[in-house]
């Protein structure tokens, strides 16, 4: 490994990040600085960004992107908070129940934590402020809750992590997000109940069966999609890419026909705000896989590997440094570009120390999931004390409770694989 062009690479890529520079920006810098100073031709680095973004996997991006769009501005997150009610909302602290079945709910349709913070925020902090909750307490549950949209299928982070990792499964990882996605939010609902105990938030209504069934009902198309999405993959009528597409079309049909809760011509709008995202996700996805081939062409993976193999042959404890290094990593960088460059370099360890691939990436991503929530960066965090109105770091001590239920399902994941892999196993 050259010295000097690996310190270009980190140390531009670490200075631009201080400098508050975009990440994709950064990533892209660094990696076109370190190549002139080796010699080799930009085209190669462009080459490589094209490369990046050049998959038939990652065409199911858009599609979910699109449809998490149209269904959150149609109508779906206000029916599945409803939804939620029916279920959970007559429970002491039913608002904060609510707030994580429903998130729970869009997560499946959306797969986007951004997404489900936004929508389902916007409706539940006013709500629950109003119902006499904490204001840092109701931010706190509704970003940590929406960290279950990038764990339940469908996941863009899994497909991201599938087309990293060199072709695994995107059914497989799918399925395998189910039971932690699940996992995560019951731990959530019982940390919930037991500070709403403790502080004695209220009880919700309680909701006559006649009323039970009309919201039931609405909800139910809505959820049909992550119906479509997993049930297509599974009996193999469709692929991922697919699926994505076909929900993208119910989701369209679903907005504008059934629920007409938005006029035809709002279509501009939310094509507008998916492009945006999704010009971010590719813009991301490029330049990361550009920065990724210069590690490999300067042999980082394999020393971090040798270093990290150097420390310790204990499964347990390279495990847990696997994670320590992806919690601080993600405290300060995006979930995909991490995703990109990290799943070359840790892979291969948790395969020698017989960890399946499907395992390993659904425990990545549920461990960058944490990531979204915390400062400096979490994205989720950012959108959620942004429809609060409250500063980070007042939210932030509120959320302990959560970042703690959190990191004990990520070490569940980690050293129970079946909870990963007892449903692809049993389905696929």
């Amino acid at each position: 490994m050259s010295i000097v062009p690996t310190i270009l690479l980190i140390g531009i890529f670490i200075v631009l990040l201080i400098m508050r520079a975009p990440i994709t920006f950064a990533l892209a810098v660094s990696s076109m600085v370190t190549a002139i100073y080796l010699e080799i031709p930009l085209m190669a680095v462009l080459l490589q960004m094209v490369k990046g973004v050049d998959s038939f996997s990652l065409m199911a991006i858009p599609f979910f992107i699109l449809a998490g769009e149209i269904m959150s501005q149609g109508g779906i997150a206000t029916r599945l908070i409803k939804f939620a009610n029916v279920i959970v909302g007559r429970m002491r602290g039913g608002l904060a129940q609510v707030n994580i079945l429903s998130s729970m709910f869009f997560g499946g349709i959306s797969g986007s934590a951004i997404a489900d913070t936004a929508s389902i925020g916007a409706m539940m902090i006013p709500m629950m402020e109003k119902s006499g909750y904490d204001k840092d307490y109701s931010v706190g549950i509704t970003v940590t809750s929406a960290c279950q949209g990038v764990i339940i299928p469908p996941s863009h982070n899994m497909i991201i992590y599938a087309v990293a990792a060199g072709g695994v499964s995107v059914g497989k990882l799918f399925l395998g997000g189910m039971i932690p996605g699940i996992l995560l939010g019951v731990a959530l609902m019982i940390a919930a109940y037991i500070i709403a105990v403790i502080k004695k938030y209220p009880k919700g209504n309680k909701i006559s069966f006649k009323e039970a069934l009309k919201i039931t009902r609405d909800a139910s198309l809505g959820l049909f999609t992550a119906v479509i999405i997993i049930g297509g993959v599974i009996s193999g009528v469709f692929t991922a890419t697919e699926s994505s597409a076909v929900a993208c079309l119910y989701a369209f049909i679903i907005t504008f026909f059934v629920y007409k809760e938005i006029p035809l011509k709002q279509m501009n709008h939310i094509l507008m705000k998916a492009l945006t995202t999704l010009a971010m996700v590719i813009g991301l996805l490029a330049a990361s896989n550009a920065f990724g081939w210069l590690m490999a062409y300067l042999r980082i993976p394999a020393m971090i590997t040798d270093s990290l193999l150097s420390i310790s042959q204990n499964k347990i404890v390279l495990l847990l440094l696997i994670n320590l290094i992806l919690l601080v990593l993600g405290c300060i960088m995006d979930m995909a570009p991490l995703i990109m460059i990290t799943t070359p370099i840790l892979l291969p360890i948790a395969i020698s120390l017989g960890m399946d691939p499907i395992h390993f990436g659904v425990m990545m991503v549920l461990n960058l999931a944490v990531g979204l929530c915390t400062p400096p960066v979490g994205a989720a965090l950012f959108v959620g004390c942004s429809i609060g109105k409250i500063k980070i770091e007042d939210v932030t001590k509120s959320m302990l409770p959560f970042y703690s239920i959190m990191v004990i399902v990520l070490l569940l994941v980690t050293f129970i694989p079946q909870i990963v892999l007892f449903i692809p196993n049993l389905l696929m």
